[in-house]
């Protein structure tokens, strides 16, 4: 392993914006890139278009891709969601139904410690949510 460790870049999520990957493995820690809902298609969990050209966002459908996309990287590194030590939350709107989503995938016993942060925007206007997630590696 080189001593910036291994990058996970997987084909089948929505590539990066930029040039990083969606995860990077650096001994038994496993950093997780800020993800969102956003499909390899470019289209996004929890966004509906009306006819008339009107947009629904829902961020009950954004967190659960949200985090369905963080357990499919974690996966491809070998490790899944109760592995992640420590999550940061970027929120564009505070009110909502984020923690309904998140509290079926975390219990407050033995999930991860989480910072929660409010944020004016995301990288698209159709986004209410991104996480990213430090996960360890027992072996």
């Amino acid at each position: 392993m080189s001593p910036n460790g291994v990058s996970f870049v997987l084909s089948d999520r929505a590539q990066a914006l930029a040039s990083y990957p969606h995860a990077r493995r650096v001994g038994n820690v496993v950093y997780v890139s800020g993800t969102s809902c956003r499909r390899p298609d470019n289209t996004w969990d929890g966004v509906e278009i009306a006819e008339d050209g009107s947009i629904k966002l829902d961020i009950r459908k954004q967190t659960r891709a949200v985090l369905e996309n963080i357990k499919l990287i974690l996966q491809a590194a070998g490790l899944d969601l109760e592995n992640i030590v420590d999550l940061t939350v970027f929120l564009v709107d505070m009110v909502g139904g984020m923690n309904e989503i998140y509290n079926q995938y975390f219990k407050a016993d033995t999930g991860p410690t989480r910072t929660t942060v409010a944020v004016h925007q995301l990288p698209s206007d159709k986004l209410l949510v991104e996480i990213k997630a430090i996960a360890h590696d027992p072996k």
